[in-house]
């Protein structure tokens, strides 16, 4: 049995800031996430795209965020339990919690911080009759390796921020990029939408609206994609790989059985003076949460582990004495 002050479930980042914030109040914290490495979302969806939104950078890639924290959290030395799930939760006569994973793994801790993200995720499918038989074969469901298109021809189907980031990026770097909607207007960024329009202008995007692709053709290797445009009808086009980003579906799992107060779409109800759940010592940040005025970003996510570590510190040190230093005056020690 592993025992730790805090036990961080996920470790996207948030739940990585989790650990530095944690590691200045001299909190030791061990992660579970069911991903194989760190980084949630970020380090399996979508390690290349760019993030603006994050201070002090006007641009940085998922993937570098995800370095950068783990670097700023190595000194504080986190555990990690990675590709296993968090099953069941058992509240001690101690007052503690012991979670088993579904592989076994148990970790005990007298506080728990979820930062789930909105759970594990499944893509959604279009309704396409033989999708899984191209699955791995020139259909993906998200992009890892952009590089793994250099020079291909991509149809891209999609609306919304993913797409239009992903039609502009690979844009780039593909001999022919398609990008196909099933609507006139698309429901990302205002300027995505302008670069994406520009890009077709240009010749570098084929942009293709009020259409569907409905139909896949191959080899046991993906070679054409059925398009029903609305005016023009049924017709083929050749391609290499079919990328439909109609986003993800998120499942709570095994956390809708741990007693807490949730909405399984909005996420688990907080205090917002320290994002606790109903059951005292459990703390939900991040994503996976819900409160009045809810922001889904990383940005809002890093706040809320900030406040919630302050509470923890109390739960797993009453006798301590909690103080608020700044870090630009006493630095950053480690264990």
């Amino acid at each position: 049995m592993t025992k730790t002050d805090i036990l961080i479930i996920g470790a996207g980042p948030v739940g990585l800031f989790t650990v530095f914030e944690a590691g200045l109040l001299q909190l030791r914290c061990h992660l579970v996430d069911a991903l194989p490495q760190p980084g949630g979302q970020l380090a399996e969806i979508y390690p290349k795209k760019p993030i603006y939104d994050i201070p002090g950078f006007p641009s940085v890639g998922a993937g570098e965020l995800v370095d950068n924290l783990m670097e700023q959290i190595a000194p504080f030395k986190p555990g990690f339990t990675l590709g296993e799930r968090a099953e069941t939760l058992e509240k001690l006569a101690d007052g503690s919690f012991l979670v088993t994973t579904n592989e076994g793994t148990q970790i005990n801790a007298p506080v728990i911080a979820i930062a789930a993200g909105l759970g594990s995720f499944e893509p959604r499918k279009p309704p396409i009759d033989n999708i899984e038989t191209f699955e791995q074969h020139g259909v993906a469901y998200m992009i890892k390796e952009p590089e793994d298109f250099r020079g291909k021809r991509v149809v891209i189907s999609g609306g919304g921020d993913s797409a239009l980031d992903w039609a502009i990026h690979l844009s780039e770097i593909t001999a022919e990029l398609t990008l196909v909607h099933r609507r006139k207007g698309f429901r990302g960024a205002l300027d995505s939408v302008d670069k994406v329009e520009r890009l077709a202008a240009e010749g570098r995007i084929n942009l293709i609206t009020e259409a569907q692709v409905i139909g896949l053709k191959g080899d046991g290797q993906l070679k054409e994609v059925v398009i029903n445009h609305k005016t023009e009808g049924e017709f083929s086009k050749a391609t290499d790989f079919f990328i439909p980003l109609f986003g993800l579906t998120p499942k709570m799992g095994p956390l809708q059985d741990w007693g807490l107060e949730l909405d399984p779409k909005e996420g688990i109800f907080v205090d917002t003076f320290d994002y606790q759940t109903n059951i005292p010592g459990i703390f939900a940040i991040g994503d996976i949460n819900t409160y009045p005025g809810k922001l889904k970003l990383i940005l809002c996510g890093f706040h809320e582990a900030t406040l919630m570590v302050q509470s923890a510190f109390k739960i797993a040190r009453p006798d301590g004495r909690l103080s608020f230093k700044y870090t630009t005056v006493n630095g950053v020690h480690g264990f």
